[in-house]
């Protein structure tokens, strides 16, 4: 669980990245957590984008995302989400106490 102070870090590091993903019409499935998971190995840190066409309300999907890749969610802000998992072998972000 992340701290008030982390999850500040963590929104500030977030500011300047691009989504990566996009969620669309046909939800979360089996093969985007798969590919989340690879990602937040790699980059620890990434914004989700949820379309306008996505037919789930974007807590729903936040949610799914988390408990699928058992990533933190930092923030939801409009239609996107940050998501950080610590990386196994490519640990880059050290997290304030």
């Amino acid at each position: 669980m992340l701290s008030g102070k982390q999850k500040r870090f963590l929104r500030a590091k977030s500011h300047h990245l691009k989504p990566i993903f996009q969620v669309g019409k046909s939800g979360v499935n089996e093969n985007m957590i798969e590919q989340i998971v690879d990602v937040l190995e790699k980059r620890e840190l990434i914004k989700v984008n949820i379309l306008q066409n996505c037919l789930e309300d974007k807590h729903v999907v936040a949610e799914q995302l988390s408990e699928g890749t058992e990533a933190e969610i930092v923030q939801i802000i409009g239609n996107n989400i940050v998501l950080y998992k610590e990386s196994e072998k490519n640990k880059t972000i050290i997290l304030p106490e």
